[in-house]
């Protein structure tokens, strides 16, 4: 498993990831850092088969608009401890593991837990 941490995922989460064993990285440590553009970073998690970790409700609306990240998993918990954020995700891992197992996949980690959202239908051929 690859986890892509977006510009407001602290590091901490990276590091608490990498003694899991999972592939982690952080925006800030890939293409233009914390300036790369929202679309970059999705192909990116898309070509490197990554699950994106985002605050940032823009990457939900292009997954289910587009399809793009294929794997997202959104904390929708605004500003929190990184050790919350860190003791939360630890908590549902396991879920999460078999969650993205099948993908492509958006889910949302809010205070109630998990919400997985709905498939993105497929783009409709345009008619001439």
């Amino acid at each position: 498993m690859r986890i892509l941490c977006d510009v407001h995922i602290p590091y901490r989460l990276v590091r608490h990831l990498r003694t899991r064993g999972v592939d982690a990285t952080h925006v800030n440590r890939i293409l233009d850092g914390y300036h790369t553009k929202d679309a970059d970073i999705a192909r990116y998690a898309d070509e490197t088969e990554s699950i994106l970790i985002p605050k940032d409700g823009d990457f939900r609306d292009s997954h289910l608009l587009r399809g793009r990240p294929a794997r997202l998993l959104r904390v929708t918990l605004g500003n929190l401890s990184n050790t919350e954020l860190v003791e939360l995700i630890a908590s549902h891992w396991n879920e999460l593991e078999r969650l993205f197992e099948d993908s492509p996949r958006c889910i949302e980690l809010g205070r109630n837990g998990l919400r997985v959202l709905p498939r993105p239908e497929p783009p409709a051929e345009r008619r001439r």
